[in-house]
C-alpha cells in the first residue's frame, strides 16, 4: 500500500512529544507540513481522500472541548491517552462512517475507539515509563474545532484539507 488518507483532530498540546517519538521510531513519517498533526485523535482511517467527505463530517458535529489525562493500554500493547469526554470524537466517527459506509476502519482490524497513541509496549517501553515521559504535559486540554484530512505515506505525510467543525467558515484549506 502506497499511503492512505485519515480524518483526524490535531492535539497541539502534545505535538512536540509525539513528533519527537515519531522521529525516533520512524523518521519517514515526520512531516515537513507545518499544518500536519503528528499528535492526533483519529476519526476514521483509512478514508477516501475527498473534500466532500471532510466537509460533510466536519459540519455534522459542533466544536467541543476535551482533556487528556488518563493513560491506558489496548490489548495489542498500544499505549494511549483517552479523551474525556469522548462523545464528540465518537460523534465524528459515527458521521464519518455514515458518510463512507464502504470503509472498514483500521482495515477491519479494530473498531474505532477515541484515543491518542503514545507508544507500544516493548522491552524498553512500559505503561509506567510512558506515563513518566508524558507526565509533565498532562492533563492536556484541547478544543476540537477543526477536522483535518491528512495523507500518511513514508516521506510524504501532509495535510490534504481542513474544515471547521459545525460547518463554520474555513480558516485554511489546502488543495486536495
Amino acid at each position: 500500500m502506497r499511503g492512505h488518507a485519515v480524518l483526524l483532530i490535531g492535539v497541539p498540546a502534545l505535538e512536540e512529544w509525539v513528533r519527537d517519538r515519531t522521529a525516533f521510531y520512524d523518521p519517514a513519517f515526520v512531516s515537513a507540513d507545518p499544518l500536519f498533526a503528528h499528535a492526533h485523535i483519529t476519526v476514521l482511517a483509512p478514508c477516501p481522500p475527498e473534500r466532500a467527505l471532510l466537509e460533510r463530517v466536519a459540519a455534522a458535529v459542533e466544536p467541543f472541548s476535551y482533556v487528556l489525562r488518563r493513560l491506558d493500554v489496548f490489548p495489542d500493547g498500544v499505549v494511549h491517552l483517552v479523551p474525556e469526554p469522548a462523545e464528540g470524537f465518537a460523534a465524528l466517527t459515527a458521521a464519518a462512517r455514515a458518510a463512507a459506509p464502504q470503509v472498514a476502519p483500521y482495515w477491519g482490524r479494530a473498531e474505532p475507539t477515541p484515543h491518542l497513541t503514545l507508544d507500544r509496549l516493548g522491552s524498553s517501553v512500559t505503561r509506567e515509563s510512558t506515563r513518566e515521559s508524558v507526565a509533565g504535559l498532562l492533563p492536556a486540554r484541547g478544543r476540537a474545532d477543526e477536522l483535518l484530512l491528512t495523507w500518511w505515506e513514508a516521506g510524504w505525510c501532509r495535510v490534504l484539507g481542513a474544515a471547521p467543525l459545525g460547518g463554520g467558515v474555513p480558516e485554511k484549506i489546502s488543495a486536495l
